[in-house]
């Protein structure tokens, strides 16, 4: 197995899902001399303004080049070392009329949805990559099913010169894994609100959707995180039409507070070419490579 740089490879629906999934991940593994690719699939075209102090009209009418803004900004806050677009326009939600577009992302044809994201992954040469799960109960939004339904095709396709010949070399990624959340992290969460005397914004609509152990008996590698939880609060402001800076979802704790109630980034294991021990605290552990700068990885 030849020896080469180490790289992560994230795969997100839209403009945002990259700071609130896995960002200070991302920003540890750049501090380590770890670059990573941020694939956004869709424009976020069809998103609401969140914050009302952005609820104007000459937000509304380009939101589609004010989320590319916000995303420029998001990525470089976190450390990503390059973003690429998958091209589709967002999906929106079932029965909506954005749904119904042939462009968008959930209405694409699923090979060629494919074939544009194992072309990254041949040009990159990640061995990790980071998608979404097979288990999207909680939040069904159709463009968060197709980043899993391509992404796993794509893992696979792009070490088989069969397949895309035209996307370059082949390449063969090591480890796949899904960001989750779990549900102790939003039970830690909530408690550390009522201990503080502030009203939770995980309450009992939260607490009905998690009421079971959810996906954490799944979760096979935590990344420790604290050192950079401050990244995905700077990250997800940037963000200004989604996130609201006022929201208790997001800001609601002290930051030197919620840095420390679930400081671990939370993943599963779905595929691993090589050997690896769970728990682990590391998306690499196991794959060889070079850290920038460093001597290689066993």
């Amino acid at each position: 197995m030849n020896v080469a740089p180490l790289r992560l490879l994230t795969v997100h629906a839209h403009p945002d899902d990259e700071s609130s999934k896995g960002a200070s991940t991302v920003a540890r593994y750049a501090a380590e001399g770890i670059p990573s690719t941020l694939v956004c699939c869709t424009g976020g075209e069809a998103g609401s303004v969140l914050n009302p102090a952005m609820d104007t009209p000459e937000v509304t009418e380009n939101l589609a080049q004010v989320r590319m803004k916000e995303l420029d900004e998001a990525a470089g806050i976190i450390g990503y070392e390059k973003v690429d677009l998958l091209g589709y326009h967002d999906s929106g939600m079932p029965d909506s009329e954005e749904n119904e577009r042939s462009d968008n992302f959930w209405n694409a044809d699923l090979d060629e949805a494919i074939g544009r994201l194992v072309a990254i992954i041949r040009r990159d040469r990640p061995q990790v990559v980071v998608t979404y799960g097979d288990d999207q109960r909680h939040y069904a939004h159709p463009d968060h099913l197709r980043v899993h339904d391509i992404s796993l095709p794509a893992f696979d396709r792009a070490s088989d010169p069969e397949w895309y010949p035209e996307a370059g070399e082949p390449w063969m990624p090591l480890k796949l894994y899904y960001t989750v959340w779990s549900r102790k992290r939003m039970v830690a969460l909530h408690d550390t609100f009522v201990e503080l005397g502030l009203e939770s914004p995980f309450g009992e609509d939260w607490q009905e959707r998690f009421k079971d152990e959810g996906q954490d008996d799944r979760i096979t590698t935590q990344v420790p995180i604290g050192d950079f939880y401050e990244v995905r609060e700077l990250a997800l402001r940037a963000h200004a039409t989604q996130v609201d800076p006022t929201s208790a979802f997001w800001f609601g704790l002290p930051t030197d507070v919620a840095r420390d109630v679930h400081p671990w980034d939370d993943y599963i294991l779905a595929r691993s070419v090589v050997e690896t021990h769970i728990p682990e605290d590391d998306l690499f552990a196991g794959v060889p490579g070079l850290r920038a700068g460093r001597a290689p990885v066993a």
